[in-house]
């Protein structure tokens, strides 16, 4: 009896553990605001500075349509999963040298989890999923 209630406890447990830090898709959208200086998201997205970012999450790199890639990025070979998507945003250019994006990173873990939470929500046509 004892090691049911102590299962039941540990489950308990580590099931707030893990909501605690679970992807938060509003933060995300506040992190996402420095993004923006450069990126665009949603269904009126448009390339910019940078491209947009609908249904970056399973994208090949270079592959937004109409904007004018770096040769790097264009021939990276890169998928943006998630765990891609996380070394890049940490530092664009270790990730991928010779890339256009002037961005320092983003270190901060939980931040980028969130970040990435907020990008998964649109799909290539920038409606939320």
């Amino acid at each position: 009896m004892r090691g049911m209630i102590a299962a039941a406890l540990l489950a308990v447990v580590g099931t707030g553990v893990s909501q605690a830090q679970a992807q938060d898709a509003a933060a995300g959208e506040k992190v996402f605001a420095v993004c923006k200086a450069c990126h665009q998201v949603g269904e009126t997205a448009k390339n910019s500075v940078g491209p947009e970012l609908n249904g970056v999450i399973g994208r090949k790199a270079g592959e937004a349509p109409g904007y004018n890639y770096s040769a790097a990025n264009k021939n990276s070979g890169l998928t943006w999963d998630e765990a891609t998507f996380r070394e890049y945003i940490k530092d664009p250019k270790a990730k991928v040298p010779g890339t256009k994006m002037v961005y320092a990173g983003l270190k901060d873990e939980k931040k980028i989890d969130d970040l990435i939470a907020f990008l998964k929500q649109f799909d290539a046509s920038g409606k939320k999923k």
